[in-house]
């Protein structure tokens, strides 16, 4: 047996030799493609962001130009407001299990919840060319950790449909009267960006008496959501006439809709300012992919899908507007704000005082 099979003749041999060197050849071109495959399409750049931004914002748009525009895949992760997935990614850093190598949509009032525990990288204009076009005014973070992108206003929208325009309420104290009773949507503050807004905007009016105002505002709030979407779908299946929500909500519906019924109500003529802000998470190992995504974020042809996808001002000057957007976008005459050093101090404090209040 030993014999018979070793035996060969110099044709079985050539053919046994061609086969080994097809083998060692293989082996030894498969690694490589794998790690080329890797370096390709099978790596992702995840980006945590609201869930607007992916559902009907320009998240879409956005993965298209980007996988479109460098060999590597996009993939969006969304599960809630802007102030749930900030929570959940501090979370998955604590315990060092985040796959976020992005994060879109810190509003600058929660800047101080983004930037307490050092999760996002500090930049340059030099890592972020298109930065330039933005106006220093939008800019919250001096070290750039966060990124403005879009801006805009928190205000109060209306149903025409359901409320006149000579009966709404035009100031904070007008909407306490008891004839606005369960006649306003809000979003919870704990949770979502615009209901915190809300809350600061009402300490910006009445200082350390905003207690004292919530208390008499209670009986007009219908119901107090876990977020905008939810809050919005609420007022859309007409449930309430009045909800928390953005300045640009009037071109929404009349661009997307085709109507007029959805419209802005500035209380006291104001209309508290709203930035949104991208940035990089820490720890990540796809830094440079980061600095590709934001700058792309920034760009012109990108920042022009904004007004039309998420109903926000884009943060770069150069981004033209569509004449209905520029026709009946809000911006207030007045753009109120509480200071982030306040925030910082306080917003721990108010938001458990709040909690208090409303039980």
């Amino acid at each position: 047996m030993y014999s018979l099979r070793f035996r060969t003749d110099s044709k079985s041999l050539g053919l046994s030799l061609a086969i080994l060197l097809t083998f060692f050849l293989l082996a030894s071109l498969y690694p490589f493609q794998g790690v080329r495959a890797q370096e390709g399409k099978q790596s992702k750049l995840v980006v945590y962001t609201y869930d607007s931004f992916v559902s009907y914002g320009m998240g879409p748009a956005l993965e298209e130009k980007f996988e479109e525009k460098y060999d590597l895949d996009l993939q969006f992760v969304a599960t809630g407001d802007s102030r749930q997935m900030l929570s959940r990614l501090k979370r998955e850093l604590r315990s060092d299990e985040t796959q976020a190598d992005v994060f879109v949509g810190v509003e600058r009032n929660d800047a101080p919840l983004a930037t307490e525990e050092d999760i996002f990288l500090p930049l340059t204009e030099e890592d972020i060319p298109t930065l330039s076009s933005v106006p220093r005014r939008l800019v919250f973070d001096p070290e750039l950790r966060l990124v403005p992108y879009e801006f805009g206003y928190i205000t109060l929208v209306y149903n025409e449909d359901m409320m006149d325009a000579s009966e709404v309420p035009t100031t904070f104290e007008e909407l306490t009267e008891p004839r606005y009773k369960d006649s306003l949507i809000l979003e919870d503050p704990r949770t979502s960006s615009p209901g915190y807004s809300f809350l600061l905007w009402t300490i910006a009016e009445y200082g350390e008496d905003y207690l004292d105002y919530w208390k008499r505002l209670l009986p007009s709030v219908l119901t107090i959501s876990g977020g905008w979407s939810e809050a919005y779908k609420t007022f859309l299946n007409g449930e309430a006439p009045l909800v928390v929500s953005f300045s640009t909500d009037t071109a929404y519906s009349v661009i997307a809709e085709g109507d007029a019924n959805q419209k802005v109500l500035l209380l006291n003529n104001e209309g508290y300012s709203n930035i949104y802000a991208a940035g990089i998470v820490k720890n990540s190992d796809k830094k440079d992919w980061g600095k590709k995504f934001l700058n792309l974020l920034l760009s012109p042809e990108v920042q022009e899908k904004i007004s039309t996808t998420e109903w926000m001002f884009p943060a770069n000057r150069n981004a033209r507007l569509p004449i209905k957007f520029y026709q009946y976008a809000v911006k207030p005459p007045v753009a109120a704000e509480v200071p982030l050093s306040e925030i910082e101090q306080n917003g721990d404090r108010w938001l458990r005082e709040w909690s208090k209040a409303i039980r």
